[in-house]
This record gives C-alpha cells, structure tokens and sequence, in this order.
C-alpha cells in the first residue's frame, strides 16, 4: 500500500485450538506487541472462542472465568468472536461437544486482508493452509504462530513460522526448576526457551540460540551483531538431558528450555558468548 510508511496488521487467533495445543495461558498482550512489531498498525484483533452456554448456566465458576477471559481479550484490543458449542451423540452414542470457528476466522481474514499488509495467524490447525495461500495472493504477508501439535503444511505455507514457545514471554514456564526470582527474559538467572543451532560432534559442546526482544528484525539471527534481537548460550554434552541424543544435534525442531548461567568469554568456531545453561530441559 502505497502513502504510508506504518504497515497495517491483523491478527487472528485460534483460542480453542492454540489452548488445548500447548498454548493455555499464553499473554494476549504479549501477543498483540509482537504482532505490531516494527510500530505496526493493529487493523484487526480478532480472537475466536468457544463457549458452552448449556454450562454457564449450571457453572457459576465457569461462567465467570469466561466472562473475566473475554474481558481480557477486550482490554487488550481484540474482538472477540463467540461460538456456542453444540452437543451431539457420535456413532458410539458419546456425547461430543464441538464450537467449530475455523469457517469464521477464514472469512473474516480473507476479507478483512483488503486493508492489510500482514496477517498473523494463531493457530497450527491444517485446515488453514489454502487460506494462507489465499491471503498471500492477495498481497499479504502471513506469519504464523503456534505451540504444539502444528500442521507441517501449515508451517511451510506460511511466509514465517514461529513457535510461541520461542516469543519472549508469550507464555509462562511450568518448571519445577527454580531461576531467580525477579529476573526478565534474557537476564542472568531467567529462564528462556531455544534453539540447538550448532554442534559439535568430536568437542562434545553446542550452542543454544534465543529471542532475548521482540523486534522486526527476526531474520537477523547473527547474535554477534549488536542489533541482532537474538542472543546464544554455551552447552556442554553432559549438560543435555539423557532423553536427547546428541548424534541428532543440531536441530531446530527441537525446544529447549534452560537458566542463564554468567559465564566467561569465549571463543569457539567463532562463536562469542556470555551465557552457558543451567538446568536445561526439553518441551
């Protein structure tokens, strides 16, 4: 779009799929700055829930946490799209209940996509895949983001793929391993969530690269530039969790979540790092 120097965005989620698939608590605001990244202009915020009218009225508990969610949503901005669940019996005679929003979200986005220049979806559902397609033909960048369970033809479609498990702060740790209290992402103590990007059969070490910010440039993946939005941290072998088998290493389709250790300068294959890991673990 020509005249203007902001881009305009919108941002689509998938509640019920990004919830149940790894996703459960993850930060709506958190998710809205990145999406803008790059002082981006929020079009559409648009998030898809189910809810299950038949228990609201049965559940006080329920029908106040979904009042309590949905007024997050809108506090940060989005829309939010309501699809009543509706029970029925499957062929064994189970009762199933189902709030289907995937039609919804398809429409809005391909129409709505007139006025943007960059849609971010939530969601790793395949079924989205020949929307992605149809977006991207009609001018859009398409990112998505999503956590577990992610359609493979969904992530190669799309312009960009990017864990949320990855996203500083997008989503909280459920580790039983205790970092200092206090610490941000990125800081000495915090933990951060990674990638295994190089490692080195015959010395036994590797690195573990990170997002420490949010920025637009995510394709600067260099960490020993100064702007580079990611940094590395050092690991030895007999620091990888026996379930990992370094004969596989370097891989990016592996998370790691880990504590960042002080450590001393070094400088191996180039590399030149200031953090090595402490209790490091895999999603």
């Amino acid at each position: 779009m020509m005249g203007r120097n902001s881009q305009y965005v919108g941002v689509y989620v998938d509640v019920s799929n990004i919830t149940q698939s790894g996703g459960f608590g993850m930060q709506f605001d958190i998710l809205r700055e990145f999406a803008c990244r790059g002082d981006a202009v929020p079009v559409r915020l648009n998030a898809y829930v189910a809810h299950d009218p038949q228990r609201a009225a049965d559940d006080p508990a329920y029908r106040s946490g979904q009042r309590g969610f949905h007024d997050k949503l809108r506090e940060q901005g989005f829309k939010v799209i309501v699809k009543n669940t509706k029970w029925y019996r499957d062929e064994k005679g189970d009762r199933v209940g189902k709030a289907n929003a995937d039609l919804d979200l398809a429409v809005d986005a391909l129409m709505q996509s007139e006025k943007l220049d960059r849609v971010l979806l939530v969601t790793g559902d395949g079924d989205f895949v020949k929307v992605v397609s149809a977006l991207q033909n009609k001018g859009c960048r398409v990112e998505v983001v999503a956590f577990d369970n992610v359609s493979p033809e969904l992530r190669s479609e799309a312009d960009n793929f990017l864990s949320g498990y990855l996203i500083p702060n997008l989503l909280g740790f459920n580790s039983t391993v205790p970092a200092a209290k206090g610490k941000d992402w990125g800081e000495v103590g915090a933990r951060v969530r990674g990638t295994c990007y190089y490692y080195n059969q015959s010395k036994g070490f590797g690195f573990l690269r990170f997002m420490k910010q949010i920025s637009m440039t995510l394709w600067d993946v260099d960490s020993r530039k100064p702007d580079s939005p990611y940094s590395t941290a050092f690991f030895h072998r007999s620091d990888l969790p026996v379930e990992i088998d370094p004969l596989l290493l370097p891989t990016r389709d592996t998370i790691f979540e880990f504590e960042l250790k002080k450590s001393a300068k070094r400088e191996e294959d180039g590399e030149h790092v200031s953090f090595s890991v402490g209790s490091l673990k895999v999603l």
